[in-house]
């Protein structure tokens, strides 16, 4: 026994290797197939789904569920029952989306429902609150596929003919986040390529927004319009999206009848190059022509936030790229998502949400938000539902009061998106702020629970350029009359921060005295025989066209003194040599030049081109207006080889 404990433990150690390695690299995505049971034309759903990985310190996991039944219509709940009207076979199709899950969302198979007769006596509920609206059945994910619901309406007393326009991918990214894959229609709507129909809808309630101003230390809230989704001008709102958007989709519809509701279904690919900004916000826009008779139409733009995971609790930004020029009297949007995953409602919800120091608190303007509710009013209690919104020295708090928001896990609850909630928020930038990445993340507090941390909003700048002119004087010390001065341009990112990369094209016109030499000797005058002295003096002096090409690293140490260090290559694209030559003639004495006899002159020239290439290192320093205007500035090069070091004083103006 004592021999064989060694030999199974031999064998057992290399399979408990293996099964801890494959357990670690275990990367299979899970199934999750759909159980029904059919009564009549009425049928129950249900989902089988793999078992979830919770991620360490969120909320519990869970699965949230997207049903399409084959007819048109579709469900959010977790176990639906739906009635088929009519008799056929229909295909029911299930997505499933892991929350708070280490694993990627399970796949499905549609499972083919037969109906043998029609219903009798039943009347389809309305289940639309507005003519037109988006909808998704989770957030973009890479390599994850969506669904966007579009569902309209007629609501009209008569039947009308009309149009549909889904436009996607957004100019403003380089790549493509999206790829159509299929388009499910069922009341036989038809792709068209014609963009011309001109319709008129029906107004709608004005929908409101709220802003914020402060006052003390507590931010008043008051309430504004908001531009309705009601529009007559089609043409504009058809360009408009076309220069917003790479990518469109056209449907066509006809005889629509009064108060009826349809729903088209579009799947969504995303592209290898899809944005991973998991703090980005990207959007699809719709445009429903209710009556292709008349101009008037409705517009959506959905808004969705690109994620890695599945978190329900999460914040966004549509300012993650900004053009730093143009952001001065722009108002970036901010978003905080939630959900209440507990198994009771929350009745207080807190936001503590980080304001970098690069915005303007007192300019917060709160958007939109979930549930709707009033805006509380300044320093006085209330026990109406309402939202309440003030701010310490780098924070903004908003806190639902009095509402009901239901749990994931609260019984009785079936639709997982009556458990969720937001903010939508803008602000301006401060008076004074840099061109700096910043980062802000909310702690949602529902009731008394522990704080839930979202992830990091960032908003980022755009490099943009800056083009400079730049004119000065080049003061050589080891040359004989030197005279040089230059014009040329530089070019750097836009008024960056703090360190930054400039790359600088001089034009200089530099003249200078080069070596004179000093030649004597004695020469034989042939007739006498007699010997003079003969001194031949050659000057040689250059006019020169020079191209400086710097490259330096910069850094501004506030916003009126800059340091700067780096390479720089020169060469003579026109070089013009000139010699003076001077022959003069002497008496000899003693081997020494006596009284002059004769002299005469004469000069040669030379031209080169793209000679002289000089290389060398550079400091400097600037003062006046570092990031952007006028600066003056010094340099000193030390050039590698050549005794050709020099001074630069110079004049810059950047733009």
């Amino acid at each position: 026994m004592k021999t064989l404990f060694p030999i199974l433990l031999f064998f057992a150690i290399p399979f408990s290797i293996l099964a801890q390695q494959n357990q670690a690299i275990d990367s299979t995505r899970g199934t999750a197939t759909i159980d029904y049971k059919t009564t009549g034309n009425t049928v129950q759903f249900a989902p089988q789904t793999p078992p979830l990985n919770q991620i360490a310190g969120a909320p519990k996991a869970f699965y949230s569920h997207y049903w399409e039944f084959g007819d048109g219509n579709y469900s959010k709940a977790e176990h639906p029952k739906h009635t088929y009207k009519k008799t056929g076979e229909y295909e029911a199709k299930l997505w499933a989306t892991n929350n708070y899950d280490t694993g990627k969302p399970p796949v499905s198979r549609p499972k083919k429902i037969k109906i043998e007769k029609d219903a009798t006596a039943y009347n389809e509920e309305a289940s639309m609150t507005e003519d037109f609206t988006l909808q998704r059945n989770r957030e973009p994910m890479p390599e994850e596929d969506i669904v966007v619901i579009m569902s309209y309406k007629n609501s009209k007393d008569y039947s009308a003919n009309g149009k549909l326009y889904l436009f996607y991918n957004e100019e403003k990214y380089k790549d493509a986040n999206f790829e159509l894959v299929d388009t499910r229609l069922h009341h036989n709507e038809k792709n068209v390529d014609a963009e011309d129909a001109i319709v008129l809808s029906n107004p709608i309630d004005d929908n409101y927004n709220y802003y914020a101003s402060a006052e003390k230390q507590i931010l008043q809230l008051r309430s504004r319009i908001q531009d309705t989704t009601d529009k007559k001008n089609l043409e504009l709102t058809l360009a408009d999206a076309k220069a917003s958007y790479k990518k469109s989709s056209t449907l066509e519809f006809n005889d629509m009848k009064p108060n009826e509701e349809r729903n088209v279904f579009y799947t969504f690919k995303t592209t290898p190059e899809m944005l991973k900004d998991t703090s980005a916000i990207i959007s699809i826009r719709g445009v429903y022509v209710p009556d292709d008779t008349y101009r008037n139409h409705k517009v959506k733009t959905m808004e969705m936030e690109i994620v890695t995971s599945h978190d329900p609790n999460k914040m966004s930004s549509n300012s993650t790229f900004l053009n730093y020029r143009l952001v001065r009297f722009k108002r970036p949007k901010f978003k905080i998502k939630f959900q209440n995953n507990g198994e009771g409602p929350a009745r207080t919800i807190r936001l503590e949400t980080d304001i970098p120091d690069m915005f303007d608190k007192s300019t917060i303007r709160v958007e939109d938000m979930y549930p709707k509710c009033e805006i509380c009013p300044k320093e006085k209690e209330v026990r109406y539902s309402c939202l309440d919104t003030t701010y310490t020295d780098k924070q903004a708090i908003f806190t639902f009061k009095n509402i009901y928001l239901p749990g994931s896990e609260q019984k009785n609850v079936k639709e997982y998106d009556s458990t969720k909630g937001f903010v939508k928020y803008s602000l301006k930038f401060a008076k004074d702020f840099h061109k700096v990445k910043t980062k802000s993340r909310t702690a949602i507090i529902f009731d008394k629970n522990e704080p839930i941390i979202t992830n990091y909003s960032t908003t980022r700048f755009l490099p943009g350029i800056s083009i400079g002119a730049k004119a000065g004087y080049n003061s050589f010390g080891d040359l004989e009359n030197s005279r040089s001065y230059f014009i040329g341009a530089t070019l750097s990112p836009y008024k960056s921060y703090k360190w930054y990369w400039q790359v600088e094209l001089l034009n200089s016109l530099h003249e200078y005295d080069g070596n004179t030499t000093i030649n004597e000797t004695l020469t034989a005058i042939t007739a006498t025989g007699e010997q003079q002295f003969q001194r031949t003096t050659t000057r040689t002096t250059y006019n020169n066209i020079d191209w400086e090409i710097p490259v330096l690293a910069r850094y501004n140490i506030n916003n009126y003194v800059g340091l700067g260090a780096g390479l720089q290559g020169m060469i003579s694209i026109s070089e013009k040599q000139t010699q003076d030559i001077l022959i003069e003639r002497f008496e000899n004495i003693n081997m020494q030049p006596g009284i002059l006899v004769d002299s005469r002159e004469s000069q040669t020239e030379s031209k080169n081109s793209f000679t002289n290439l000089r290389t060398g290192f550079l400091v400097e320093a600037t003062a006046g207006f570092a990031r952007i205007g006028p600066s003056i500035g010094a340099r000193y090069v030390f050039n590698f080889k050549e005794n050709y070091n020099y001074m630069q004083f110079y004049a810059l103006w950047k733009f």
